[in-house]
């Protein structure tokens, strides 16, 4: 954990160095990646099933490659009662707060008689990446997968790593309305939605987070298929005064570095007693954690204290762009109203990320490692497409024409002039 100050003559350049440093791990995944996906396109479900078996040692034919409604059932009925209820609960939040999001479709007739305008239509199949491994996240499907039901999707197809699945996660489709489960995943999960597997259909969209090879897999499949983000480590930035408990603090900046060792998470306040306060509570804090292991190397290397006048908070979140900021003060919107690059910001002491990442509605899809500077987080939008729609009558028409005629001859485009021309008795 490094410590600035604002006042140190050094800060500008210590700290653009800080902000400027990759977290992501420094694995060339890219290759393997490639030779997966060039084997899925090459030999579909042959290869999905030759990968199960060499990567997670399952053996697994067609039938089982799909997760049955039966299963589905008896995994959500093996939830327990309180995780179901808090399934149920925060699956109705984020509906509500998506339903929000719904545009509206518009026709206007302009000046020139033009009738012009836009609809929005929904995706017609999206696929769900759901990450297996450190931990099982019926958040994710819900994150990914009720926004994309309220859009309207026709068809949700959900991949998973191969192995048991959480009864949580399997209440959570159940809860998101998902009935299409596959038991495959990694970069061959993401060419099996991409491009098709055997019985796994292609999809027009990818959602959800994964790990380098999820990402590369992306990455690479993009412009066949559409993605929502390229994911990296989770941050959050705390702006808090003095008044604050150092306990809660310490909490909400475990709370994402918690999920992994390259996470960051950064105290930005304008008390320095109350800063070394926060730390010692965080020193304590990590001692009883059973992700105290990754928490603690994620404080370690890549979390920071910045000690400065909270007025400078703003430009300071803005140059570190973060997925998550919280502002616990008492005045939070006069500080909050200033940002412009961050995932989700939460105002006042009691509105922690954490309440985010669950049951407040928003979405916990959101832009890292600095891409709050140009992205937003996952929405209904990522599930929408705008059309543009246009209608001319002869009147019209023969308003618009003669500059079309003008225009496509100055580029040099002699068929699109003589479109416009043909109509107008020139052609």
């Amino acid at each position: 954990m490094r410590r600035f100050r604002l006042t140190d003559p050094d800060f500008e350049t210590a700290f653009s160095a800080f902000v400027d440093e990759r977290r992501e791990t420094p694995e060339d995944v890219d290759a393997v990646v490639r030779d997966v996906i060039a084997a899925v396109r090459a030999d579909g479900l042959a290869a999905l099933l030759r990968f199960a078996r060499d990567f997670d040692g399952l053996d697994l034919d067609e039938n089982s490659l799909r997760v049955s409604e039966a299963e589905i059932e008896a995994g959500a009925r093996a939830c327990p009662e309180p995780v179901r209820e808090a399934i149920a609960f925060a699956a109705e939040r984020i509906r509500s707060y998506h339903a929000r999001q719904r545009p509206a479709d518009l026709r206007f007739t302009d000046e020139a008689g033009v009738e012009l305008g836009w609809r929005w239509t929904p995706l017609e199949a999206v696929g769900i990446y759901v990450p297996g491994g450190r931990a099982a996240y019926p958040s994710t499907v819900l994150m990914n997968a009720v926004p994309a039901a309220v859009a309207g999707v026709e068809r949700i197809a959900m991949v998973t790593p191969p192995g048991r699945l959480q009864p949580a996660v399997l209440a959570a489709a159940k809860a998101a309305g998902v009935q299409e489960i596959w038991r495959v995943g990694g970069a061959q999960a993401v060419a099996a939605l991409a491009y098709g597997a055997g019985p796994i259909r292609p999809v027009d969209k990818i959602v959800g987070p994964g790990n380098a090879f999820v990402t590369a897999a992306k990455r690479r499949v993009y412009g066949a298929v559409g993605i929502d983000a390229l994911a990296g480590p989770s941050e959050i930035v705390v702006v808090a005064d003095g008044a604050n408990r150092p306990d809660w603090i310490a909490a909400d900046l475990l709370s994402q570095a918690e999920h992994d060792p390259a996470a960051q998470s950064i105290l930005i306040t304008d008390d320095e007693v109350f800063a070394s306060r926060v730390e010692a509570a965080v020193a304590d804090q990590l001692t009883t954690l059973s992700t105290g292991k990754d928490a603690a190397a994620s404080w370690r290397d890549h979390g920071a204290v910045i000690i400065a006048p909270l007025h400078d908070a703003p430009r300071l979140v803005d140059r570190i762009a973060p997925e998550h900021v919280e502002f616990a003060v008492d005045d939070p919107e006069r500080l909050a109203d200033r940002v412009r690059h961050a995932g989700a910001i939460f105002l006042g002491r009691h509105a922690p990320e954490a309440i985010g990442d669950y049951v407040a509605g928003s979405n916990h899809v959101l832009p890292t490692s600095r891409a709050a500077r140009f992205s937003s987080g996952l929405s209904l939008y990522d599930f929408l497409k705008r059309t543009s729609i246009v209608r001319c009558d002869e009147a019209a028409f023969a308003r618009l024409a003669p500059a079309t005629v003008a225009l496509a001859e100055a580029e040099g485009l002699p068929a699109h002039a003589r479109s416009a021309a043909i109509r107008m008795g020139q052609g």
